[in-house]
């Protein structure tokens, strides 16, 4: 009986876990180069004292769905979308290198050009800063940034850096709690000349909103029926004692 009870609740644990993670990425499926989470659930044997005769279910997020979001046009020259595989690199929270898709930048007061969460976007040599005011901004294909200072000559282009672009096996990276992907065993992935952007773009989530809705509603029937089974067991278990009293 103990055994029907326990996979029935690890089972009901683990839905819940799994409708989380397919919430996150319903919630995020405006969120500008967002990458969907993918879920299973396995069953694992529970190892102890005695022999490992009980199993309980354990959801996953074994990798997430890298393929590329639909393109936005915005005409903004800030707006920036990576063709293909690639990320841009930033500066997170804690002053590491981190990757990301998002492309909507901005450029504050002090010329730091930052993502839209505040945080520095890398050029090749460390963070960017752009001398303002400026009067056009051209980023191309490359990731090279080039613009005519206020009051210039419209002849006079300079280049004063070039995004930093990456382009790392997706089985060396993982996704962190910050939604930035970093290099599993700690190191900075190199600038690869192979990605290209598209200035006046921005990438958006890859979720499928319809198929998330499906995962979660599968889930909770899931989990009903989890529930239905604990019940079950604790039905056979009273009727157990009751023929225990009757003996």
């Amino acid at each position: 009986m103990d055994k029907l009870l326990y996979i029935a609740a690890s089972g009901a644990s683990q839905d819940l876990l799994g409708t989380g993670l397919r919430a996150n990425n319903l919630a995020n499926a405006q969120t500008t180069g967002f990458r969907a989470q993918l879920e299973q659930a396995r069953s694992m044997p529970a190892y102890g004292e005695g022999l490992p005769s009980r199993v309980f279910s354990m959801t996953e997020s074994p990798s997430n769905n890298y393929e590329s979001g639909p393109m936005i046009q915005t005409g903004r020259d800030l707006d920036v979308a990576i063709q293909g595989d690639g990320w841009f690199a930033v500066q997170d929270d804690n002053g590491q290198e981190a990757y990301s898709r998002d492309g909507n930048f901005k450029l504050g007061d002090d010329g730091i050009l930052t993502d839209v969460h505040n945080r520095p976007v890398l050029g090749d040599n460390g963070p960017i800063f752009l001398p303002v005011p400026l009067d056009n901004l051209d980023i191309g294909m490359d990731g090279t940034l080039s613009m005519r200072q206020l009051g210039a000559p419209e002849n006079v282009i300079e280049d004063v850096g070039r995004l930093k672009l990456v382009k790392p096996n997706y089985a060396d990276m993982e996704r962190g709690t910050d939604g930035l992907f970093r290099m599993e065993d700690g190191t900075v992935a190199p600038a690869s000349a192979g990605v290209k952007v598209m200035s006046g773009m921005l990438e958006g989530s890859n979720v499928n909103a319809v198929d998330e809705m499906v995962n979660m509603i599968s889930l909770q029937r899931h989990y009903e029926l989890q529930v239905k089974m604990m019940k079950q067991a604790d039905e056979l278990d009273s009727r157990g004692n009751q023929l225990l009293r009757i003996l």
